[in-house]
This record gives structure tokens, C-alpha cells and sequence, in this order.
């Protein structure tokens, strides 16, 4: 344990952004500040018989990002995100990974629910579009096991920035990405790593996703209207609308950060994550669970809720999360609850599942940078009992210097993120 130092502390240098209407960090900033929405009628399969055939997609093009024919032969398309978000995250942060220990580079990778687009197509060609029961494996690619193991998305982010230390793959939901990056802030922080490469991806865009939606009822049904179906805090809302995407970053010690002279985009301060067990789809109205995350994480970061300028909500836009979520804030903050700006960036990206948790991280992060807060795009009819400031319509300016991110999963995940700006870091 030599490298073990106390009060390590970690921050962000680097980010790398794959969202819907915004690839790359610059795109992805401009979508959110202007206020865009990136949802639509589904192109990447025939959704017309689906209850709810809208989507956020990714306009990818894979060569256009440096993978080879072999490289999309064998990563599946959320593998192939999170390769080209850690690039674009590296490069950014100027670091030389190349001159460093590969020991001492981690990865931590979140995804909720894997390989599915690839299983599914790979499941297709074998039984013959579902025709057989005993599949013919003469059909099926020799790299199936790699979108068999959800472990194959931090392998290949290892792969292709030579990180041989701590390397591991976080699933716990929608609350992945939140999970995954504060898992890599704990390498740097017991001293196995001094960098690592952490985030989430998710390629969840296929049939048997939206059937998994569609048979309990989750996803908006607003299909004549794509545009403007997903509407966190609404009093019309009816569901969310599926995403896709990811968002990786480079994060660090800060000393180690500031002597090679990083731009320090933000510092982890503060993470906490809590289970209700209770159901796999239901939240208590009265919110506990999460804001017992929102409490843990605000002390670990020891801040005030009156310190908290920016609250990037989950907000998902079913019904039941909405009011369980503004439930916890007004449990947790008090009343600071109704001071500080709340707003959901799903209505304009969608909800991508196990990555959105790490898109937020870098909302948050980019909303400090530009001291601008990202709207709750069409949030145009208020709910009478949600009764907070949720930046409708249209962001806002102002000083942005502590952040408290928070996602909710199915199966009763609740984690909550405290970002801020070290101080000296600008």
C-alpha cells in the first residue's frame, strides 16, 4: 500500500460525451443549454406494432470515431460508445497515459443491461428469427461470449487506453453511472489507482427492451408527438422515452492534477447510495430511501444543503418517480428545497438506462463550468403537487459551484453525487 495517502482527492479532467442530438461534449452542451430535444420515432427497428415506439437515438457513425471493421465486428454498439466517449474523455484531459504505470490506470465501467442490442440480433440469426428452439450455432458469431459478459465493456476501455490496474463493470440499474464513477473515485481514493477511466454505456434500443417497457406500462405513449413526450414534473406526463448513449471520464488525484496543470473540470466530493426494498418498480411517495443517499452523500462532501446551487434530477417523467423524487428533496434540503433549481436533462436526451447516471455527471459538470443551468424542456403544464423550481423551458445563468446529482433504479437503487469546485481549481 505505498501509494495509499490520506484524504486523496478526486477530480474530473477529462469528460468524453456520446447523447442523443450532441456527440461529443461541445454538441452535447449546446443541445442542453439551447434547451433541444433529441427524442423521436424509433429508426432502429420496425416499432409499429410497440406500445410506445419513440426514442433518443445516437446518430453514430463508428468509423467516423477510429473503430475498424474488427473492432465493430466484435464490440457491440454500447461497447463501441464507451471506447469512443474514453477517447474523446483522454484526449481532452491532456494527460499522457502512455508515460504513466499501466498499473496504475483503473477502469470502471457501468451498464444496466449489457450486450442486449448484439444478444438479440446474435439470438435472431441463430433461431432463425425465433423460428426454432434448438438454434443452429453455425449461425452465430465465435464472439458471442463478448456481449455475453457485460465485463467485455471495461476490457475493451482497458484495451484501448492501456489501463492494466483495477478494472471492473458496475450494474446496479439506472443508477449505474452514478455508481461506476464514484466506484473509480474509491481506487484513486484507497490508493490502488492514480487514474482512472470511469462512466457508463448503454445501447438499449431493441425489441425486446421496449416489450420489457411496454408489458409494465414505463415508457411514454406520446407517439404522435416524439418531440415533446418526455415531460419530467408535467401534469400530462405519462412515462419516459428510452435513450441511448454514454459518458466516460478521466479522473484524479487532485495534487497529482494540478502540478501537470489539468484543467479541473470538477471534484467528487461527496457519494452515497441506498436500497428501499420494497418492489422492483415502486418508490414510496414519501421518498426516505433517497433522501437517506442525499443525506450520507451531503455529509460525506461536508456541505450544507444551503451550499447546494444546482440539483440535476432524475426525473425520469413517470408519474410515481416524480413525486417520490420531489419528496426526497424536500425531505433531505429542507427548505432549501424550494430555493435551489431543480430540472431533468431526460427531457431532452431520454432516459438511457444504466449510462444516463454518468450523461448527468457530465450535465452537472458542464453546468459548472458554464455557470448555466440546463432547463426541464417541455415542462409547459405544472403538476399542482410538485411544487419546486424545476427551470422550465428555458436555462438559466447563474453561479453554478456545488452540484447534487441523484438517479432512482428498478429494484429499489437510490444514489445520490455531490460535485463542486475545488477551491483555486479555476
Amino acid at each position: 500500500m505505498e501509494h495509499l495517502v490520506d484524504n486523496r482527492r478526486v477530480v474530473i479532467t477529462g469528460i468524453g460525451v456520446l447523447a442523443p442530438g450532441g456527440i461529443g461534449t461541445e454538441r452535447f452542451w449546446e443541445l442542453l443549454s439551447e434547451g433541444r430535444t433529441a427524442t423521436r420515432t424509433m429508426t432502429m427497428f420496425d416499432a409499429s406494432d410497440y406500445r410506445s415506439r419513440i426514442a433518443a437515438e445516437v446518430d453514430f457513425d463508428p468509423t467516423a470515431h477510429g473503430l475498424g471493421p474488427r473492432e465493430q465486428r466484435r464490440m457491440d454498439r454500447a461497447a463501441q460508445f464507451a471506447v469512443a466517449a474514453a477517447r474523446e474523455a483522454v484526449a481532452g484531459s491532456g494527460i499522457e497515459l502512455g508515460a504513466m504505470d499501466p498499473s496504475r490506470i483503473g477502469v470502471s465501467v457501468g451498464t444496466a443491461v449489457g450486450a442486449t442490442t448484439a444478444l438479440e440480433q446474435e439470438y435472431r440469426a441463430a433461431s432463425d428469427d425465433g423460428r426454432h428452439w434448438l438454434v443452429d450455432e453455425q449461425y452465430s458469431t465465435r464472439l458471442l461470449y463478448n456481449h455475453f459478459v457485460p465485463s467485455s465493456f471495461a476490457a475493451e476501455v482497458a484495451w484501448s487506453t492501456g489501463a492494466e490496474g483495477p478494472c471492473t463493470v458496475i450494474s446496479t440499474g439506472c443508477t449505474s453511472g452514478i455508481d461506476a464513477v464514484a466506484h473509480g473515485c474509491e481506487f484513486i481514493r484507497e490508493g490502488s489507482a492514480d487514474v482512472v477511466i470511469a462512466g457508463a454505456t448503454e445501447a438499449p434500443i431493441s425489441p425486446i427492451t421496449v416489450a420489457c417497457f411496454d408489458a409494465i406500462r414505463a415508457t411514454s405513449t406520446f407517439n404522435d408527438d416524439p418531440e415533446h413526450a418526455s415531460r419530467p414534473f408535467d401534469s400530462t406526463r405519462n412515462g419516459f422515452v428510452l435513450g441511448e448513449g454514454a459518458a466516460v471520464f478521466v479522473l484524479e488525484e487532485l495534487h497529482a492534477a494540478r502540478a501537470r496543470g489539468a484543467h479541473i473540470y470538477a471534484e467528487v466530493r461527496g457519494y452515497a447510495t441506498r436500497s428501499n426494498a420494497y418492489t422492483m418498480t415502486g418508490l414510496r411517495a414519501d421518498g426516505a430511501e433517497m433522501a437517506a443517499a442525499i443525506e450520507a452523500a451531503l455529509t460525506q462532501a461536508r456541505v450544507n444543503p444551503s451550499d447546494i446551487d444546482y440539483v440535476n434530477a432524475h426525473g425520469s417523467g413517470t408519474k410515481r418517480n416524480d413525486i417520490h423524487e420531489t419528496a426526497a428533496l424536500k425531505r433531505s434540503l429542507g427548505a432549501d428545497a424550494h430555493r435551489v433549481p431543480v430540472s431533468s436533462i431526460k427531457s431532452m436526451i431520454g432516459h438511457s438506462l444504466g449510462a444516463i447516471g454518468a450523461i448527468e455527471i457530465a450535465a452537472s459538470v458542464l453546468a459548472m463550468e458554464n455557470n448555466v443551468i440546463p432547463p426541464t424542456a417541455n415542462l409547459r403544464t405544472p403538476d399542482p403537487s410538485l411544487d419546486l423550481d424545476y427551470v422550465p423551458l428555458t436555462a438559466r445563468e447563474c453561479a453554478v459551484r456545488t452540484v447534487l446529482t441523484e438517479g432512482s433504479g428498478f429494484g429499489g437503487f437510490q444514489s445520490a453525487m455531490v460535485l463542486a469546485t475545488p477551491d483555486g481549481a479555476r
